[in-house]
């Protein structure tokens, strides 16, 4: 951006000679040659602030994004609505710039939500306890598989095909260097295959893992395959969910689950172009103190007040770095914070509500689409995102272009298989006017 920034050439070397390099081509050794500009960019050496201002916008808005044309992405980051509330609240300076609530007697405020964070976690899963800290989907994924690992003393990991690619990448990386063995069951019509989770399921495993919806949108039989799981010694079920979905279906807890993780970004949380977002994950209290972050716990003061503090703490890696169950330092305060506001605005009926127009909007496109040349895919119930055949992505980008529509989301960049499948999303905020123009859009000629 030379000549808009403001350190100096003097700046610039001073620096270098700090890092020990030569020029400031080095810092960039690890791009690789042909990804480099290699030139200055392509602007004017003068521009006031509000040239460059517009210059940049106009450049900007280039891009689709959901904030200007409706979005049919999903893939485990949706488009909902986010209250006008949320963002005036947490835009105060005081939870703005919160951090990790070590000191209780300074952070009442911060350690009260989290406290109502996890309430809330346990009211939707049914579960005992609840934690604040998982970073994202991916990572509760990965932290759910080594707590169970330590309490089940046992290295083996089931996880099926169909929770979400990202988090399972996630998972083999983190799982070298905790010395799991993880094996992957079967998807089978779009849903796990109960027979291969049979003929994987031993002693040797610490935990099953399943994804309901799963990533391609279909609900799961949990029941079915927490019963397969507790068949072994001391093997945990551990669920995946969307937390929307819980506005209208059964609680995990009565379905087995020892565990409950997701990602909490549709609870009021933008898309933000990839994060940052917000895990959860609650459990049976057998885990409790294995569990990884930070728990709140509610108590009373020398006057007898009401009060808030972590607790457990000699769980957490700044207490006994050595011993803890977890590296992670981050409390994810303030999406902590947007995920209370929002339930607690939505309420029961707000977030069934949400649900119910997510899932009956996603059947209406589903049945248009149909009309339109496009079959769905797996003949399973669906709750809010679905697979339709026939379509790639070349086609898709083709088919929409110029039409200010963000198409859905092609499966072959995770399953190489599946060039000619595209699965769509769709929640409350999704008009029928929006879905007829994609349909027309995408309509077979």
């Amino acid at each position: 951006m030379f000549p808009y920034l403001s350190q100096t050439e003097g700046d610039i070397k001073k620096m270098l000679e700090v890092i020990g390099l030569d020029n400031l081509e080095d810092l960039f050794s690890d791009v690789p040659e042909d990804m480099r500009l290699k030139r200055d960019l392509d602007m004017p050496t003068a521009m006031s602030e509000v040239e460059v201002r517009r210059l940049i916008g106009g450049m900007a808005k280039k891009n689709l994004s959901p904030a200007d044309v409706p979005s049919f992405l999903g893939a485990g980051v949706y488009d909902h609505y986010i209250p006008s509330i949320i963002p005036a609240i947490i835009s105060r300076s005081e939870f703005f710039t919160s951090y990790t609530p070590y000191q209780p007697e300074a952070s009442q405020g911060t350690l009260q939500y989290i406290f109502e964070f996890q309430t809330l976690i346990c009211d939707l899963t049914g579960m005992e306890v609840a934690n604040a800290s998982v970073y994202d989907h991916s990572n509760a994924i990965v932290e759910s598989a080594i707590m169970c690992s330590v309490v089940n003393k046992k290295k083996k990991v089931l996880i099926s095909e169909t929770v979400n690619p990202s988090a399972r990448k996630a998972l083999d990386t983190y799982a070298h260097a905790q010395g799991l063995d993880i094996v992957t069951v079967a998807q089978k019509d779009g849903i796990t295959d109960v027979e291969d989770l049979k003929s994987k399921m031993d002693d040797d495993v610490a935990c099953m893992i399943a994804q309901s919806p799963n990533f391609f949108g279909i609900m799961e039989d949990f029941q079915e395959m927490a019963d397969i799981t507790h068949g072994a010694k001391k093997a945990a079920f551990v669920g995946s969910v969307d937390p929307i979905s819980l506005g209208i279906m059964k609680k995990p807890s009565e379905l087995g689950c020892d565990i409950v993780v997701g990602e909490g970004q549709a609870l009021g949380i933008p898309m933000s172009f990839g994060g940052p977002y917000l895990g959860f994950m609650a459990c049976n209290s057998k885990f409790m103190r294995k569990m990884p972050g930070r728990i709140v716990g509610q108590t009373t003061d020398l006057n007898g007040k009401k009060a808030f503090v972590l607790t457990l703490t000699a769980r957490e890696q700044h207490i006994r770095r050595e011993k803890a169950t977890s590296n992670i330092c981050s409390n994810q305060g303030l999406n902590t914070l947007v995920a209370t506001m929002y339930l607690c605005t939505l309420g029961k009926k707000g977030l069934r509500e949400v649900a119910l127009q997510s899932t009956q909007k996603a059947h209406y496109l589903q049945k248009e689409l149909e009309k339109a040349g496009y079959k769905l895919k797996y003949n399973q119930p669906f709750f809010k995102e679905f697979v339709v055949t026939g379509l790639t992505a070349d086609k898709q980008k083709e088919l929409l272009k110029d039409k200010d529509i963000i198409g859905g989301f092609a499966l072959d960049r995770f399953y190489p298989e599946m060039k000619e499948d595209i699965m769509f999303a769709v929640t409350e905020k999704r008009t029928v006017e929006e879905m007829d123009a994609l349909v027309k859009a995408l309509e077979v000629k």
